[in-house]
């Protein structure tokens, strides 16, 4: 084994998700988080239609279950997700907003569903929803 790693990863440049519906998808995190959507095609995949999520520098990868293309994950499944985002708004802006929006919500707290959490960058204030697929948003 050696002692220098293979890469030093400096950032994540994207990630899949495997969901029931593109569309859908697409359109609660456009209305919901704010974020755009693009589709593209492939030099390795040309003859499928890829769409993606943008959001700051990152995207997220949108695969149709039962459509995936490969390479995939060995385990496809949806709503298995766990995913955290930053965003510069007030937490209790945002979970009213969520809440008028019809999003489920999981509350946690009793301080009206917003918790105190640790992410990569220090100390959070969060609050947590699902997307209809299941996946956990924090």
């Amino acid at each position: 084994m050696t002692s220098t790693p293979a890469a030093h990863i400096k950032s994540l440049d994207h990630l899949v998700l495997t969901v029931t519906s593109i569309p859908r998808t697409t359109q609660w995190y456009k209305a919901n988080l704010g974020m755009k959507s693009e589709q593209f095609v492939s030099s390795a995949t040309p003859d499928i239609t890829c769409h993606s999520l943008l959001f700051g520098s990152q995207k997220i990868n949108l695969h149709e279950l039962g459509k995936e293309f490969e390479p995939k994950a060995s385990n496809v499944k949806e709503g298995s997700a766990d995913l955290c985002f930053f965003t510069d708004d007030d937490v209790k802006d945002v979970r009213r907003r969520l809440i008028d929006a019809g999003v489920e919500m999981v509350d946690l707290s009793p301080e009206k569903g917003i918790v105190n959490r640790t992410g990569a960058r220090g100390k959070l204030r969060s609050v947590y929803c699902r997307y209809p697929d299941g996946n956990l948003i924090e």
